[in-house]
């Protein structure tokens, strides 16, 4: 046992950890020689974050971290998802809980950053506020949808993955994670000589997203209310490989005009054995997912800002579609959905779509 087993106690039986607080109370006996290996900023990731991450797994996947020292007496530890819409609450949630503590700072997600700090240099290219330039799009028939352009200096053909990379770093630095996760809903990256538009200097890309929102949220402020007014339909078809498909849509939701208060779009797709019923599931599954999809309607009502808008199934696959408000509680919902029932594979897609143009197939609006 080498002297950091010793130090952070391994080999020791330690409290199982379920909940963030217990996660915390776990920290608070390591804080001390974290806050030193911080300090002394060597091998942080294997001192640091290679302790705490399985630690923080048994609560929720997906949690990355970022530390260094916010000033010459205060560490800080950034808790982040990467963008990852799914998780967000589970990194904000954890953060609202840390202790209070004289030398440590906790931040869930990268915080916004002043444009004259913000400076990403990789693989032989910099990105930097006076290469960087962005324009609007308007999209006919879509006035909502935020869909930008971003135009850098030096892109070519040879470099335009490494260019697309770097340009997503300083967005997500720039604007801070939430944001850049959230604000933009469509975006390319084009060549100076590529642009089709006046280019505006990417300092003002915070008071453009600020502007849009405040548009947005007037615009929306008195859509009519929705009622309990349900019309489903049931559509089928058949798939490319000749399997059946069987969907129930609510046809008056999608006739819905104030889609775009609703931007959020979740979609659970559970995986069952359909082999011997062309795709479809037997008795047994039936019932099982329907009460899994009966679930997930209660938990989310629209009284909290959610709109059941129908299931698909087909290939073995049934998905479940919601439409929300803001993407978080559906976020925790669904993933005590998958952690309930480990005897199917079910994941799960967030994203937004102000229009719903993923129901478009259904050709009922």
């Amino acid at each position: 046992m080498g002297i950091f087993d010793k130090i952070l106690g391994k080999g020791k039986p330690e409290k199982n950890i379920r909940t963030y607080q217990d996660f915390w109370d776990w920290f608070l006996t390591k804080e001390k020689t974290f806050f030193e290996v911080v300090k002394d900023r060597e091998n942080i990731e294997e001192q640091f974050f290679d302790v705490i991450s399985p630690e923080l797994a048994k609560i929720n996947s997906g949690y990355y971290f970022l530390s260094g020292m916010s000033d010459e007496h205060t560490a800080e530890l950034i808790i982040t998802v990467e963008g990852d819409v799914r998780k967000i609450i589970f990194a904000e949630e954890l953060i609202a809980v840390a202790p209070q503590l004289d030398r440590w700072k906790f931040t869930a997600l990268k915080p916004q950053t002043d444009i004259e700090n913000v400076g990403i240099r990789m693989n032989d290219l910099e990105f930097r506020k006076d290469n960087i330039w962005f324009y609007s799009n308007e999209i006919e028939g879509y006035p909502d949808e935020i869909d930008l352009v971003f135009v850098y200096e030096d892109l070519n053909e040879e470099n335009r993955s490494s260019a697309t990379t770097g340009i997503c770093i300083f967005l997500d630095n720039f604007l801070g994670e939430l944001n850049f996760a959230t604000q933009i809903d469509t975006f390319s990256i084009i060549g100076k000589n590529e642009a089709e538009k006046e280019l505006v200097p990417i300092e003002k890309l915070k008071d453009f997203l600020l502007w849009r929102e405040r548009e947005f949220t007037e615009k929306y402020k008195d859509s009519e209310i929705l009622v309990a007014d349900d019309q489903f339909s049931l559509l089928e078809g058949t798939l490319e490989n000749g399997m059946p498909l069987m969907a129930v849509v609510n046809a008056a939701l999608l006739k819905y005009k104030a889609k775009a208060s609703y931007p959020w779009i979740s979609v659970l797709k559970i995986t069952y054995d359909g082999s011997n019923n062309d795709g479809l599931p037997e008795e047994k599954d039936y019932n099982r997912i329907n009460n899994i999809e009966d679930l997930a309607i209660e938990k989310l009502p629209l009284k909290d800002g959610h709109l059941y808008i129908g299931r698909e199934t087909a290939d073995s696959c049934r998905s479940i579609f919601f439409a929300s408000k803001d993407f978080r509680q559906a976020s925790k919902i669904f993933d005590q959905v998958i952690k309930d029932n480990p005897e199917y594979k079910i994941t799960l897609e967030i994203y937004k779509d102000k229009y719903w143009q993923s129901f478009e197939s259904y050709n009922v609006n």
